[in-house]
């Protein structure tokens, strides 16, 4: 779109569906709100003239993203005169927090939550439980707070370790790390203030692998107690052999009873409950395991996972929410109301399952959360030079974000099944909010556009030349946004 100096100078990020200049400016700040049913969900229509300011919507949404494009055309005590109708093209524009492996705390979930607000981004993963930390208190579960939230010691700044054995001590730096978790109050407080800004919380809950925090708060409930015996979360990185013994009922009873509790304390429509990178060789000598395959008309170990999926999918949806998961939780026969969160891009990653690419998943019939690591994983390098940064691996530079299609190689027929996408944040190697906020933008604002326009991006080399600009305003908001090239 052909733009003024004005607008230009301004930078709007994400950049608006349709915007007009009528020209000149104003300073009448004076805003009349008007509801129409025919504007899209979340959607809103902005007219900035010499008269004042309208807002037409249909919902609160709108309205209040109307609001954010108004703070970013505001240019000191005046605004640019301009038509604007704008609706996202994606419903599920999304940011994951890893909190398990390292810690962040309320007022960086806060933080970040502001910034997702600021572009359009409106759910929050909140990535709860791992093998190397339990961060939310269950009531009727003490040990989960007691052995599950701490760890004896951490992998060192800078440092890789993922094997968990000698070689790896001395990359360990023997600090007590916790216990770290979230009250029922906290969580409470960061659901208001989500809601607040539009933005719906999905808890995740990992499932029947990435649970070795739990175990270690109750042994019993693997298939081998006794390689819990230390009683504490794992300390390095890595996939677990030690996950959930499914041939356990109390085992089974005990993510009910969690399950059941996260449902009452999160009002959003969607539960998380992880799916992925579990190995099943515990189940193939687990005496219960083997009874329950055999109790349930199960083939092998391969069908203890799609079993323990749709109980928990049924669990779910007789509690009026929705179970999500990754790629590998498809495999089998679930229901076609699981949501499938796809992540990656070539078989045999993970812990080797096959793989259930997104667009696979939605010709099958299931909606599908679009998040391939090779566009979507903050934790992948930038390709910057001189990064002072330490990343798991991999490389994710900003152009390569932008580019993304979350709608790519998938058929037309199943396009109605693409939700959206989301940026996710692990955190293996990020280290505190500093070292988050240097990962998560710019290419979270990249991302940002991608959700909100879709097929209408105008560009990377425009978008490039509006977050010249827009990255001096996050600067000046205190964000330590990394350099653009």
């Amino acid at each position: 779109m052909n733009i003024s100096p004005i607008l230009a100078a301004i930078a709007l990020v994400p950049q608006p569906a349709k915007l007009v200049e009528t020209g000149g400016v104003t300073k009448n700040a004076e805003i009349r709100y008007v509801t129409d049913s025919a504007v899209p969900a979340e959607g809103y229509r902005l007219k900035v003239a010499a008269d004042g300011i309208t807002v037409t919507s249909s919902d609160a949404a709108g309205r209040f993203y109307a609001g954010v494009t108004l703070a970013q055309l505001k240019d000191g005590n005046s605004w640019p005169c301009v038509e604007i109708e704008d609706a996202p093209a994606y419903r599920w524009r999304g940011a994951h927090l890893d909190e398990c492996r390292h810690f962040f705390g309320k007022e960086t979930v806060k933080q970040m939550l502001d910034l997702m607000a600021q572009h359009k981004l409106n759910r929050f993963h909140w990535h709860l439980t791992e093998d190397q930390g339990w961060r939310l208190d269950i009531p009727g579960y003490p040990e989960l707070i007691k052995y599950g939230a701490a760890r004896s010691a951490s992998v060192r700044h800078g440092q890789r370790a993922t094997k968990g054995s000698k070689e790896d001590a001395d990359k360990l730096n023997g600090v007590k790390y916790g216990p770290y978790y979230y009250t029922e109050a906290d969580v409470r407080e960061i659901i208001a203030y989500a809601a607040e800004r539009h933005i719906t919380i999905v808890p995740e809950i990992e499932l029947p692998g990435h649970v070795f925090a739990a175990l270690a708060a109750y042994p019993e409930f693997a298939c081998v107690p006794a390689n819990l015996a230390a009683r504490e979360p794992r300390l390095v990185w890595g996939i677990e052999k030690d996950v959930l013994c499914l041939g356990n009922d109390k085992a089974i009873k005990f993510m009910e009873d969690v399950l059941d509790y996260v449902c009452r304390l999160f009002p959003g429509d969607v539960v998380h409950i992880g799916g992925d990178e579990c190995p099943q060789v515990r189940w193939k000598d687990c005496p219960k395991c083997q009874a329950r395959i055999k109790a349930e008309g199960l083939k092998d170990v391969h069908d203890l996972q799609p079993w323990i999926t749709r109980h928990f999918v049924k669990f779910l949806e007789a509690r009026g929410k929705r179970a999500l998961g990754w790629d590998e939780y498809l495999l089998g026969d679930v229901p076609k109301s699981a949501i499938g969160m796809s992540w990656r891009t070539r078989p045999k990653s993970g812990a080797g399952h096959a793989l259930v690419s997104g667009a696979q998943a939605a010709v099958r019939g299931h909606d599908v959360v679009m998040t391939p690591n090779k566009f979507c994983y903050l934790d992948y390098g930038q390709c910057l030079p001189n990064d002072p940064f330490q990343y798991i691996g991999g490389k994710l530079p900003l152009e390569t974000c932008y580019s993304f299609d979350p709608c790519a190689d998938v058929p037309a027929e199943a396009r109605k099944h693409i939700l959206g996408g989301q940026c996710n944040n692990w955190s293996e190697y990020t280290w505190n909010e500093y070292d988050l906020a240097w990962k998560m933008w710019p290419r979270t604002c990249a991302l940002a556009e991608v959700f909100w326009l879709g097929d209408a991006k105008p560009g990377f080399a425009d978008f490039k030349r509006r977050m010249a600009t827009h990255r001096g305003r996050l600067i000046a908001q205190g964000v330590n946004c990394a350099p653009l090239e």
